[in-house]
C-alpha cells in the first residue's frame, strides 16, 4: 500500500450527518446543500434502518429490516475490498438526528460491532448529538450492553468542546494530528465544570424521569390527534414525532414557537424535541400543554374550513 496516501474507505449510513468537513462530510448524506461545491472521497453507504412503530407490535418486520441493512454493510466491505479501498471504520449515529431520528436496536448494533470487528475495521459511534446524557446515559452506546466498548467515539456539543476518545491504540507517531490549540485549554476548563454539575445535580438521571413525561405525553398527543401526529418515538428527552407532510411541519413549529416552545425539524416530516438536561419533569408538562393548544387550534380551523 503507498505510503502517505493508503487507498481506504470508511462505510457510513444513508440519512447519516456526520460533520463538514472533507472526511465526515463523505460520511453524510442526509442533506444535499452541505455537499454542494465541496470536493468527497468516494466512499460506500448502507442503508440504515426504517423501523414500524410500536416497535412491540412490528418485531417479525424490524428484525428482517435490520438483517436487510446488515446484509448489505456485509456485502459492501467484500465488495470495497475487491475494489482495492478495504473499508477501514464504519461509523454510525445512535440516533440518526439531522436525517430524521431514525433509530435502530441495541441487537442490530452489536451485530455492526461483530461485522466490523470480523472485517479488521474500527467500529466509530458518532455521539455529537446524543451524548453527554440526553438519552438518559452518558453516552447513548451504554443502552447496546456491547460486549467491547467502540473503538472510537467523537462528541461536541453538550461536551463544550469537539473531541473523540479511544478504547485502544493511540494514533502515531506524535502530533499527527495537530490543531493550533491542541485541545483549547479553556474549553477543556468549561467541560470539567460543566461535567461536575450533570454529576452532583444528577442531571442524567433526571432525563430519564424528564424523558418518560415527555415520551408518554407526547403519545397521548398522537392518540388524541391522530391525523396530525403519528410514530412517537425516543430515548431519554432525545425524541421525535412525524407530521403527514412537510408543509404541515413546517407550520406546526412556526406555531409552536410563537407560543414560545421551541423544537426543530428534522428528515422529511419530523419534528425533533432537544430539550437541555435542566429540562425537568414541570418544563415538559407545560410544553406538553401548549402543544395540545396549539394542536386544538388546528383541528378547529380545520373543522371551519
Amino acid at each position: 500500500m503507498e505510503p502517505g496516501t493508503p487507498k481506504l474507505s470508511i462505510l457510513s449510513f444513508e440519512k447519516g450527518f456526520h460533520g463538514r468537513m472533507l472526511g465526515t462530510l463523505s460520511s453524510s448524506h442526509c442533506r444535499s446543500m452541505p455537499k454542494l461545491d465541496m470536493p468527497a472521497f468516494e466512499w460506500p453507504f448502507a442503508p440504515f434502518p426504517r423501523l414500524k412503530y410500536p416497535i412491540e407490535d412490528h418485531l417479525e418486520e424490524n428484525m428482517a429490516e435490520e438483517r436487510r441493512c446488515l446484509d448489505r454493510v456485509r456485502e459492501l466491505i467484500q465488495e470495497w475490498d475487491k475494489k482495492g479501498c478495504p473499508v477501514a471504520g464504519v461509523i454510525v449515529e445512535p440516533i440518526q438526528a439531522e436525517g430524521g431520528d431514525h433509530h435502530a436496536t441495541p441487537g442490530f448494533f452489536n451485530e455492526l460491532q461483530q461485522i466490523t470487528k470480523e472485517a479488521g475495521a474500527s467500529f466509530i459511534v458518532d455521539e455529537v448529538q446524543t451524548g453527554v446524557g440526553v438519552t438518559g446515559r452518558m453516552w447513548a452506546h451504554e443502552h447496546w450492553n456491547l460486549p467491547s466498548p467502540p473503538d472510537i467515539v467523537t462528541f461536541a456539543k453538550k461536551m463544550q468542546i469537539a473531541g473523540y476518545y479511544l478504547s485502544r491504540k493511540r494514533p502515531g507517531p506524535q502530533f499527527r494530528i495537530f490543531g493550533t490549540w491542541l485541545g483549547d485549554l479553556a474549553r477543556l476548563t468549561i467541560t470539567r465544570a460543566t461535567l461536575k454539575v450533570i454529576k452532583s445535580e444528577g442531571l442524567v438521571e433526571q432525563v430519564v424521569r424528564t424523558g418518560h413525561v415527555l415520551i408518554e405525553g407526547l403519545k397521548d398527543l398522537q392518540t388524541q390527534y391522530p391525523q396530525y401526529l403519528d410514530t412517537v418515538r425516543g430515548v431519554g428527552t432525545f425524541c421525535a414525532v412525524n407530521c403527514p407532510s412537510t408543509e404541515f411541519r413546517d407550520n406546526l413549529i412556526e406555531q409552536l414557537r410563537h407560543e414560545g416552545a421551541h423544537v426543530g425539524a428534522c428528515g422529511e416530516i419530523s419534528i425533533r424535541m432537544r430539550p437541555a438536561l435542566v429540562f425537568t419533569p414541570d418544563h415538559a408538562r407545560l410544553f406538553l400543554s401548549i402543544f395540545d393548544t396549539v394542536l386544538s387550534k388546528i383541528q378547529e380551523a380545520d373543522a371551519t374550513a
